[in-house]
């Protein structure tokens, strides 16, 4: 799954207003949502697809790829209110929460094989439908799935695809819970349950952004137990550590990658909550991280390891199947850059200035390699983007929830009383109305009171 570029295609549209961009994030984002790679039955992606039309899946999830994924649908549901792009969201959600909770955060990874045998808690024939639901709905559902006699996948066997919504949705959920209960009884795959920061980190903004921008409460409360754990658990004596299994905690330093991710999220949490310990926090560990891997030679440039018992200090800028640990420094610079006291946003933009210059040649010579780096550049060339939300203090948080259904990826939005925040400093509700102040860099627009004038300012 290319998740990085397909937040990058929704951005670059949001910015320039060219649909092609977001039209082509769509168009692979529906052929993954139906496609065997994501599972119609418990929700969650596969790791990749053997086959160009997402239909054969290497059976193993990952919490990287979901979370990233997780983020782009629920960008794209909120921008375009695509039905399949809401359903995958809150189905993904449902699979992250049943099936990766662990003590202290997410669970890396289901594997691929169970009892030795790849995809077996995962497929199906025509006639171990039939046996669960009856001949008559087990046809139903294997035409509805494309589960044939020939199989689309190994031994006769096929992964479930849905390349058409059903027209009767209640017997659709019924035969998905019977096959969901009957899937249960089957050897299931075992469990990686370490806590890595970083993939945790993706998760908290991912489901925080989710839910302000979906306006599901439940999404954001989960993100901010999962952000609170990783506090408590994964920050020692002051430095971050890259995992935990079972509540305890490994000796491993967290990297470039950890630091840069948690501080995002808490970032993005501060955000959605009005919590200012967590903008305190996140500011806390994004200092971090520029003390311990900035190369002080080169302004903008980041090794991804701390370089302790290490020969030479390890630096890779492309992004792969996660992001760069440089291009999600990248992100949190420019996140924190708009949230920070003046004076401490001045230093964090300079570095984002530095090393988004350097990553212009990554952009240019390997673009589908730069998916988060594009991200973040589109974010940054847009102003970037802050709404501030001037709240009376019998607010009921219209105004505000309005703008987290519009705001556009990688934009900032602070909402409280005026000179509760560096944003809101002399900024007030009008005439006892809340009022939205949208900023692009420097240049302000008029104070809007209302949801249609502040989409206007928006777009």
């Amino acid at each position: 799954p290319p998740s990085a570029l397909l937040e990058a295609l929704i951005r670059h549209t949001e910015r320039t207003g060219d649909t092609a961009a977001i039209e082509t994030a769509a168009r692979t984002m529906d052929a993954m949502g139906r496609g065997g790679i994501y599972d119609q039955l418990a929700g969650g992606f596969a790791r990749y697809s053997v086959d160009a039309g997402w239909v054969v899946p290497h059976f193993e999830k990952m919490l990287y790829d979901n979370a990233q994924l997780l983020r782009a649908y629920a960008h794209l549901a909120r921008r375009t209110g695509d039905p399949l792009a809401r359903r995958v969201v809150e189905e993904t959600v449902t699979f992250l929460r049943r099936d990766l909770r662990v003590p202290g955060g997410f669970a890396s990874s289901l594997d691929a094989d169970a009892d030795g045998v790849e995809g077996s808690t995962y497929v199906w024939t025509p006639d171990e439908l039939a046996e669960v639901l009856g001949p008559e709905t087990g046809r139903w559902a294997a035409e509805l799935f494309v589960v044939t006699e020939r199989g689309t996948f190994e031994h006769g066997r096929s992964t479930l695809q849905l390349p058409t919504d059903p027209d009767d949705r209640e017997r659709f959920a019924a035969v998905c819970a019977a096959l969901l209960e009957a899937r249960g009884r089957r050897v299931q795959p075992t469990r990686d349950d370490k806590v890595v920061t970083a993939w945790n980190a993706m998760t908290s903004t991912a489901l925080a952004e989710a839910g302000a921008g979906l306006g599901d409460t439940g999404y954001v409360d989960e993100r901010v137990r999962c952000a609170d754990e990783l506090l408590s658990n994964h920050l020692v004596g002051g430095r971050l550590r890259r995992s935990s299994l079972g509540g305890h905690v490994g000796e491993t330093d967290g990297g470039l990658d950890d630091h840069a991710t948690l501080s995002t999220a808490l970032l993005t949490l501060f955000q959605v909550t009005g919590e200012t310990r967590f903008l305190g926090a996140g500011a806390g560990v994004l200092d971090t991280a520029i003390e311990l891997f900035a190369d002080q030679e080169a302004p903008g440039a980041w090794f991804d390891a701390t370089g302790e018992g290490l020969i030479a200090r390890p630096r890779d800028p492309i992004d792969g199947a996660t992001p760069a640990g440089a291009s999600l420094m990248a992100e949190a610079l420019l996140t924190a850059s708009m949230l920070a006291d003046p004076a401490k946003a001045v230093g964090y933009a300079e570095l984002l200035e530095h090393s988004l210059s350097r990553a212009s040649v990554i952009v240019a010579k390997l673009p589908r390699s730069a998916g988060h780096w594009m991200s973040v550049m589109s974010a940054r060339v847009a102003g970037p983007v802050q709404i501030a939300v001037a709240e009376g203090s019998a607010s009921n948080h219209a105004l505000t929830r309005a703008a987290w259904s519009h705001v556009p990826g990688g934009a900032v939005v602070v909402a409280g009383e005026q000179d509760s925040h560096p944003l809101l400093v002399a900024r007030g509700p009008i005439d006892g109305r809340d009022a939205a102040y949208v900023c692009r860099g420097t240049v302000c627009g008029l104070p809007v009171t209302d949801e249609e004038s502040l989409v206007a300012q928006l777009g």
